[in-house]
């Protein structure tokens, strides 16, 4: 089955890397129209560069999809806004947004300040909020649209000292719900992917931080999945593909775990 995008438009926040460029490198191959949002301009022309040639060598050397770049800090309304607006005036319309952007931070609870929790939900949860809200009106008017909050298992499943980001994980899965409730009559699909251990930058930093090489610091962190390894970006970016498509027609509201096997929660 070959899942195409083709004629769709999307924003993919935190797409300079990670996740969200893989995501974009997907949905490009795929045939979709992408703007990637982040904050560093030289970090997104760098990925733009990347997608363009993922995609194009995927294709005998044709991208299938267009790419463009807006720099913008999510946790921001006003850069919120002109994202989306970027998007609207390149391409016409936004069909796909991916709620990507965002880092995993936690703690012990009490040395939580109101800032650093505040910091944490308007990157996270606000800017979704935010963006949706934007992109919503189209999206019911077309009767057709599609939204993927990238969460982590946390918010299933929180830990102790997982706090900021498994709080605002927990209230992105929430908001899913609520919104594919109000979506489904005028087909627009809204799901959370909750994200595992997945081989990142993120990871990289963990590792360096640790003080530990990072082949090392993988096989450590392997040993605590199922699966018995960590998980790729691509693999991630597959299922974000699937549930953008019209392949994903009657699957919304879910919160799925892309883990390896990982949460004790289903």
């Amino acid at each position: 089955m070959e899942i195409s995008l083709h004629g769709r438009s999307a924003i993919v926040t935190g797409g300079s890397k990670g996740l969200g460029l893989a995501i974009a490198t997907q949905f490009v191959t795929s045939g979709a129209n992408v703007v990637i949002a982040a904050r560093g301009p030289e970090a997104l022309e760098s990925a733009a560069k990347a997608i363009s040639d993922g995609a194009a060598t995927a294709f005998g050397g044709n991208a299938r999809g267009r790419i463009i770049t807006v720099a913008g800090d999510v946790a921001k309304a006003a850069d919120i806004k002109r994202i989306h607006a970027e998007a609207t005036k390149a391409f016409g319309q936004v069909d796909i947004l991916v709620n990507n952007a965002g880092v995993s931070r936690s703690g012990a609870f009490e040395t939580l300040t109101d800032e650093r929790m505040q910091e944490d939900l308007d990157q996270k949860l606000f800017a979704a909020i935010r963006l949706t809200r934007l992109a919503w009106p189209q999206m019911k008017e077309r009767r057709w649209g599609r939204v993927i909050n990238v969460l982590n298992i946390g918010a299933k499943a929180p830990r102790a000292a997982s706090a900021p980001t498994s709080i605002s994980r927990a209230a992105g899965m929430a908001l899913t719900k609520v919104l594919a409730g109000e979506g489904a009559a005028f087909n627009i699909l809204v799901n959370a992917l909750l994200v595992g251990l997945i081989d990142s930058d993120q990871h990289v930093q963990a590792a360096a931080k640790a003080n530990i090489p990072y082949a090392d610091f993988m096989a450590q962190r392997a040993k605590t999945i199922p699966l018995g390894r960590m998980g790729k970006a691509e693999e991630f970016a597959k299922v974000a593909c699937f549930l953008a498509s019209d392949a994903g027609s009657y699957v919304t509201g879910t919160a799925l775990n892309v883990d390896g096997g990982s949460s004790s929660v289903v």
